[in-house]
């Protein structure tokens, strides 16, 4: 299930492992050189203003996916499809460069103090929404104080409760402090170096609480019965990346409003580089080019996400050039694509993805209690054999909650080698054998029988589970398999806990705080611990990683989680896939990075004699 941004940025997102691309149509005004130029302008620029490659406006983009959004306020969704269109038409406040370096978007600049725990944000001037109405810092107010309302259904309120205080200081400037306060009375014989030092344990804070008091002239002149506000907290360490989605709402349209049952949710008014045209349930939805987009009008006029659930069926519309862009299946990848005409009509990509594989246990139902039973599960699946037969070698197997190649990635955690045996005789320390030789171990005079549930559209799932059920079956366990329409999926079976075991992916964030997946208190309905795991240690552990800035010691509280989920395993850890999209080659601008391909997406462009769709503006 997938994290984009993300979470914190870098939210947590439920995933189909599909990539994320745009779509524009439009007239065929050709335009070289720098994207400030006019949006308006039609001819040729001079050789000497030329700084890239020469590109021009129009054409449109039509990506498939499997799944369709269920809603386009980006604080709402909790699903891929959701947040690949929600992406194209909202902005944070910071993102992410190619090099995961941390940049400004609506924020022009921003300052932290010294502590950790203060972030004031200096917003963009004269951005405005689609609508024409200029963005200011009470958007982004109004979207904080959305977020963490307890009427609002979201998954991803825990990062912003860590706020005690938000302030807007102007209209362009927001304040968000991490920080206690309290109001402290000052006693006969007091300084205030001995109150920062002794009562705060922190001795910089004197020189903030002698700025904001303007009666105390000096350190040492402040009088009995003087009573000041005073802070202290702990550092919240992806602080600054949580800010990079999901906040920003257009105050003027929604407030007074319930956005759960507003139309906004469908037809929203975005600042992003696409606004929306329309949406045809089931079919697609369409999306324009922002011609204002305060970074400059994309290329592309028009980006088409068109609904195809049937992977093979996509494949068709690709080579009949119904759709543009796809992410390929492992077997499309190698084989299906390896042609002439592949080669010569479209550009393949293959890169590592923030992105695993799990297969989850309702930790609630009785079977599943016992890691015994989780542990010979585990025995019992060949990853190297899914990796091999289901991705086609586009992948590797995963131990954990970190992919390899990253920081918090702990390498020497325990391991689950393929050994029947070693299952069977876990099975039967936990209770479990065949006690009428029917094939099926059992237990109190019930079949060790379940059902894997996963989402429709998705064939690495549904044949990771197929290969599982096989392997299963030969340490006497009974598996069924239930494919489930996404949507149908995540409402009615994943949100309201009703399934045994799931087989879902994780798109996880860069920053590695994953305290909304496996914290205890984040077990309740629509929140992303629906495996119900509990562990005290581990909830320390995580408080511990997002509570210090040093990257040592969040590593080592990381570490530590690693080793303990893969003792208990709430999840098996099956599979870490590549990303393999594949795009017509008439596109041009694209830039794989660590990040992707996604992430310059306005800046793709069709030369004009290779544009195939013209829509009037």
């Amino acid at each position: 299930m997938t994290k984009s941004h993300m979470k914190k940025i870098l939210f947590f997102y439920l995933v189909f492992i599909i990539s994320i691309v745009i779509a524009g149509c439009e007239g065929k005004s050709p335009q070289q050189g720098t994207r400030a130029k006019t949006p308006d302008q039609t001819g040729p620029v001079s050789i000497l203003e030329i700084s890239g490659p020469p590109a021009y406006y129009g054409d449109t983009l039509i990506e498939g996916s499997i799944g369709e959004p269920s809603v386009l306020i980006p604080m709402l969704a909790s699903d891929a499809p959701s947040h690949s269109v929600a992406g194209l038409i909202f902005n944070g406040l910071v993102k992410y460069d190619t090099d995961l370096s941390v940049i400004g978007d609506l924020a022009e600049s921003w300052n932290i103090s010294p502590d950790g725990l203060v972030i004031t944000f200096h917003l963009k001037k004269g951005v405005k929404w689609t609508d024409g109405i200029e963005f200011t810092a009470e958007d982004v107010m109004f979207g904080y104080k959305t977020i963490i309302d307890e009427k609002t259904p979201t998954p991803y309120k825990g990062d912003y409760l860590q706020v005690k205080k938000a302030d807007v200081l102007d209209r362009y400037t927001f304040r968000v402090s991490y920080a206690e306060e309290t109001e402290y009375s000052i006693k006969k014989g007091d300084t205030l170096w001995d109150i920062a030092n002794s009562k705060l344990q922190d001795p910089f804070l004197w020189h903030e609480l002698w700025q904001t008091n303007p009666h105390i002239k000096n350190p040492d002149l402040i009088y009995p019965g003087d009573k000041i506000r005073i802070s202290g907290g702990k550092p919240f360490a992806p602080a600054l990346t949580t800010w990079g989605n999901l906040v920003v709402l257009p105050k003027h349209l929604l407030e007074g409003k319930d956005i759960t049952k507003s139309d906004f949710a469908r037809n929203p008014i975005g600042m992003g580089p696409y606004k929306i045209k329309k949406w045809l349930s089931g079919q697609e939805v369409v999306l324009d080019s922002n011609r204002d987009y305060f970074k400059g009008r994309p290329y592309v006029d028009r980006y088409i996400y068109k609904i195809i659930p049937d992977p093979a069926t996509m494949f068709l519309e690709l080579k009949a050039g119904s759709i543009d862009m796809m992410g390929l299946t492992p077997i499309q990848y190698t084989k299906q694509t390896d042609t002439d005409f592949f080669r010569e009509n479209f550009q393949k990509f293959q890169y590592p993805t923030f992105v695993y594989t799990y297969m989850g246990f309702n930790l609630k139902h009785p079977w599943f209690k016992d890691k015994r039973v989780r542990q010979a599960i585990a025995h019992a699946i060949d990853k190297n054999e899914i990796v091999d037969v289901i991705l086609f070698g586009l992948g590797s197997p995963a131990t954990g909650p970190y992919v390899p190649n990253t920081w918090p990635y702990n390498p020497d955690v325990k391991k689950y080698e393929y050994a029947p045996d070693k299952a069977k005789q876990l099975l039967k320390q936990a209770g479990w054998e065949d006690t009428d030789e029917d094939g099926i171990v059992d237990k109190d005079g019930k079949q060790f029988e379940f059902t894997i549930l996963t989402n429709m559209g998705n064939s690495l799932r549904k044949n990771t589970a197929t290969i599982i059920q096989w392997k299963l079956k030969k340490v006497g366990i009974k598996v069924n398999i239930r494919i489930l329409e996404w949507s149908a999926f995540i409402n009615e079976f994943i949100d309201k806990r009703r399934f045994e075991v799931i087989i879902l992916g994780w798109s996880i964030g860069i920053d590695p705080d994953q305290y909304d997946i496996w914290h205890s208190s984040k077990t309740r309905e629509k929140e992303f611990n629906f495996v119900s795991y509990s562990n005290p240690e581990v909830d320390a552990l995580l408080e511990k990683g997002r509570s210090t800035f040093d990257i040592e010691k969040r590593k080592k509280a990381y570490y530590q989680i690693q080793e303990i989920l893969a003792e208990e395993l709430p999840y098996i850890f099956l599979y870490v896939p590549d990303a393999t999209p594949v795009v017509h080659s008439r596109f041009k601008g694209i830039k794989p990075t660590t990040i992707g391909i996604s992430y310059n997406l306005p800046e793709w462009y069709v030369p004009e004699k290779l544009q195939r769709h013209s829509i009037k503006p």
